[in-house]
């Protein structure tokens, strides 16, 4: 089974997905560094030297060309979900899994990676609590077409698995 993790930047999605992978036996598979690894920079480098069109562009052709060993763990970034047809064609493809988590968590675990992620620099405080509620109700309506939507605050392997064999039995 491939479980796509989709999710607000900085949600764990990269986290829980490698201890859920491992828990599993299965392969996990960062998004974001298929994209570093086949452009040969990293985001924010890609993002300001091509923009954002080129950058989602290149996210779509990675996410839905790539081949995916059968038992995956997929972290995606956190607007993958929101442009073009990708959700569809992650729940065409296998489980996806929306790691949620209110703006003030997600601020609180964002604000000292502000400088790293290109669509945060220069926020802080109650400005990158705006920012991310925002973004959060623009998304919204992508990220809450997930096959699963579970609580990221405490999220672990051992108490999502029952919960994921419980949504294969139905």
């Amino acid at each position: 089974m491939k479980i796509f993790l989709v999710g607000f930047m900085g949600c764990g999605k990269t986290t829980f997905g490698k201890k859920l992978a491992s828990k599993l036996g299965y392969k996990f598979v960062d998004l974001d560094k298929s994209v570093e690894e086949s452009v040969g920079m990293s985001i924010p480098d890609y993002f300001e030297k091509f923009g954002e069109t080129a950058f989602r562009e290149k996210e779509r052709a990675i996410l839905q060309t790539r081949t995916y060993s059968e038992n995956s763990v997929i972290a995606t970034g956190g607007g993958a979900p929101c442009f073009f047809d990708n959700m569809q064609w992650m729940n065409e493809h296998g489980i996806t899994v929306y790691i949620s988590l209110t703006a003030k968590a997600l601020a609180s675990r964002l604000e000292s990676a502000t400088d790293e992620r290109p669509v945060l620099q220069g926020l802080k405080g109650e400005d990158l609590e705006r920012f991310i509620a925002s973004k959060l109700a623009e998304r919204d309506i992508f990220y809450t077409k997930a096959s699963m939507i579970v609580e990221g605050i405490n999220i672990s392997p051992e108490n999502f698995i029952p919960k994921l064999e419980e949504y294969q039995r139905r």
